[in-house]
């Protein structure tokens, strides 16, 4: 891989978060992941794996009770968690974006559309602000919006949940941004609706060529979608791989319920039978009490004595494939 295009640079980042009763729990373990300039990479996980906290993480933007342990973020080759707030502020938006999965609340209620569009703007380019609002009008008709004088004089509560997601893209990509991060953007909506957003979000990146890092839940809409995936459970990345070999061959044994929950799903006649839906065994661990050895095993239909006290290492099994299991090395 050349470090030239290498746009983004995770390595071995930790993050906690401290407890009401002063305890700590480990939402993020010696991440590593490499994101190229263009490319999409989806993050695949169940809720709890720390998807999100990587968001919130590679922008500085985690809370008050969260702490960096150790490891870096690096954009473009400077570290974000080195660099002064006031340089980061110019960074967040103009260069790296984020686009979260309920647009209400982020959206200001008593804020137009098109005013929010343009202080995006404004925070970042000299305009007027005749030049602010034509660029907010061109932005809503970029994401789809046929009349974008309607939707630019609106109040967020004035629409409904696709179209507060399609501003919010709009107000994401006011700047051009190099990265786009979209956090389990589809979520709130229906299934018609996460259609258009996911081919909204295939157009914007056509037509720009900006990175894409895609958080979800559901591995069916980065089959059409990312380039690779990165398969995390509970803070760590347990198999990175190109979209269609981790579809076709997952190699861990959590990606392969994954997937294999995903190609059930598509294909269940569920509304005629109402039979049972696929499901993986047993729940996530607590963080504040993981288990020992591997972190899966308690759920993991293939585990090993070794699995139950020893934690695996991350295997290269080929050049562009990694996965953290026992069943590929000791």
């Amino acid at each position: 891989m050349s470090e030239v295009n290498n746009l983004c640079e995770i390595h071995g980042l930790s993050i906690s978060y401290t407890l009401q009763d002063r305890s700590r729990v480990r939402a993020l373990e010696n991440l590593n992941l490499v994101l190229r300039s263009g490319e999409a990479i989806g993050i695949l996980g169940e809720s709890g794996s720390g998807k999100s906290t990587l968001a919130t993480a590679i922008l500085r933007l985690l809370p008050a009770h969260a702490r960096r342990e150790q490891g870096t973020v690096s954009f473009r080759g400077r570290d974000l968690f080195a660099m002064p707030e006031s340089e980061l502020r110019a960074i967040r938006g103009r260069e790296i974006a984020l686009v979260f999965q309920d647009p209400a609340m982020v959206l200001n209620p008593v804020l137009t559309a098109g005013t929010q569009i343009a202080e995006s703007i404004r925070a970042h380019f000299s305009m007027s602000a005749s030049e602010r609002r034509k660029r907010s009008l061109d932005l809503l008709g970029e994401v789809g919006f046929d009349r974008p004088e309607e939707i630019c004089r609106a109040y967020p509560h004035q629409l409904s949940g696709g179209e507060r997601q399609r501003v919010a893209i709009a107000q994401a990509i006011s700047c051009r941004p190099a990265l786009l991060i979209a956090d389990e953007p589809t979520s709130k909506l229906d299934a018609c609706l996460q259609s258009e957003i996911m081919a909204l979000l295939r157009k914007i990146r056509g037509e720009h060529g900006l990175a894409i890092l895609l958080i979800t839940h559901d591995p069916t809409i980065l089959a059409a979608f990312a380039d690779r995936i990165a398969v995390m459970y509970t803070g760590r990345i347990i198999e990175v791989g190109p979209v269609a070999q981790v579809f076709r061959q997952p190699l861990h044994p959590y990606s392969e319920a994954l997937v294999r929950i995903a190609k059930d799903t598509a294909t269940s006649s569920w509304a005629a039978t109402h039979s049972p839906l696929a499901a993986i065994d047993g729940e996530s661990p607590d963080l504040a009490r993981p288990p020992a050895g591997c972190r899966f095993h308690p759920r993991c239909p293939v585990r090993m004595d070794v699995c139950d006290s020893h934690a695996p290492k991350d295997f290269l099994i080929e050049p562009a494939r990694l996965v953290n299991c026992f069943k590929y090395g000791e």
